[in-house]
């Protein structure tokens, strides 16, 4: 038997003991979809379904971000335990009956379902995968339904140290790791040094010179979408907070932030 037979196993066992340590999430908010059966699985976060619900087969699970796995992508490298996520995923929801929901885009631009999956057991796939580490929590604007009993899952996992939060490749980062990891989805923590206002951006700094430290900004076209959920970004500085996003290169390291679910405030 090989080491990376027993770590598979391992993983398994501790997504099975976690059982229905999960959130309660209010889906009678959300829109009923269908009723269909799961029968492959693609990666830790999608699936293939039959009978095909509105003449779709596929499912993106929406909320959640699992290691990628290259899916035919020449010289894609896999991320860290996406095959582990993707038996996690094969174990908990396979050949099992499922009804989707919607808590906003219907959707993708690729014809997949975005859905919350709920089993006939009343298992919340999601949740679930959460739950065990097996997946993160990556929300969107148009998609923000249960981030918060999302957000509250992921955060027990990783005090657990539980599937991915156990490899460095998923650590919290700091600002100053940053700057070399340009191009990756990651989630930074750490205090707000100061707050500004432009005409067309509010920008929280990390770092003394905006020109190159991290900083997380938002446009003005969403700052009512903050102002709704009571978040005033201005009081923002002094506070130690998470933030979430894809990094990228603009007068140093940046995430734009289009949604309030991507900070958690830790003060």
């Amino acid at each position: 038997m090989t080491r990376k037979f027993f770590l598979i196993v391992g993983f398994l066992i501790v997504f099975a003991l976690v059982g229905n340590a999960q959130a309660d999430p209010e889906f009678g908010k959300l829109e009923f979809i269908g009723t269909t059966r799961i029968i492959e699985i693609v990666d830790g976060d999608t699936v293939i379904v039959d009978p095909p619900i509105n003449n779709s087969n596929e499912i993106r699970l929406i909320g959640i971000q699992a290691p990628k796995l290259p899916l035919g992508r020449k010289n894609f490298t896999p991320w860290p335990l996406g095959k582990q996520s993707k038996a996690a995923l094969s174990a908990l929801a396979l050949n099992q009956m499922v009804t989707l929901y919607a808590g906003g885009q219907k959707m993708d631009r690729h014809g997949r379902h975005l859905a919350h999956l709920l089993r006939d057991d009343g298992v919340w796939i999601q949740g679930r995968m959460l739950s065990t580490g097996m997946a993160r929590v990556y929300s969107f604007p148009d998609n923000r339904a249960l981030i918060h009993e999302m957000l509250s899952l992921e955060n027990q996992a990783r005090k657990d140290t539980l599937g991915i939060w156990s490899h460095a490749f998923y650590d919290l980062r700091t600002p100053a790791m940053a700057a070399v990891l340009i191009g990756r989805f990651e989630i930074i923590e750490a205090r707000v040094l100061h707050t500004a206002k432009t005409r067309k951006r509010i920008y929280l700094n990390f770092g003394e010179d905006w020109r190159t430290d991290f900083t997380a900004s938002i446009k003005k076209k969403t700052w009512k979408i903050f102002e709704s959920a009571g978040l005033d970004l201005l009081l923002l500085e002094g506070k130690s907070v998470r933030v979430r996003g894809w990094l990228k290169e603009w007068n140093g390291p940046s995430i734009t932030l289009t949604h309030p679910e991507q900070i958690e405030v830790l003060d």
